[in-house]
């Protein structure tokens, strides 16, 4: 991952076919607003997470825009339902075209 930018995720390994499952995800990111100066004077390039999706074997669960005001290091905590075993895949959409993904996956037991 550029610049230490790190995904981490938080999902329940198994579940019941149709059961709501809460799901917490993080990505470590600085989230600069490109308003600032670096110590020689230069402004420093904006930089933000702009969009968080996150799929269910393919059909999307949560899509999310965000404003440039968002924190560091932004977190969300969000429920689905499962309703067969399958994969989540989350993505997070940084406005300098950086891209980065994480997945988990979920057994029905």
């Amino acid at each position: 991952m550029a610049d230490g930018v790190k995904p981490r995720v938080k999902a329940p390994k198994s579940a019941a076919a149709g059961e709501v499952v809460t799901i917490k995800t993080l990505i470590s990111h600085k989230m600069e607003s490109g308003q600032r100066k670096d110590s020689d004077g230069n402004q420093i390039p904006r930089s933000i997470i702009n969009r968080f999706t996150a799929e269910y074997n393919g059909a999307l669960v949560i899509d999310v825009d965000l404003a440039p005001a968002i924190s560091t290091n932004p977190y969300f905590e969000f429920e689905a339902t499962v309703p067969e075993a399958g994969d989540f895949k989350f993505t997070w959409y940084d406005d300098d075209g950086s891209v980065y993904e994480d997945s988990k996956s979920v057994a029905i037991g």
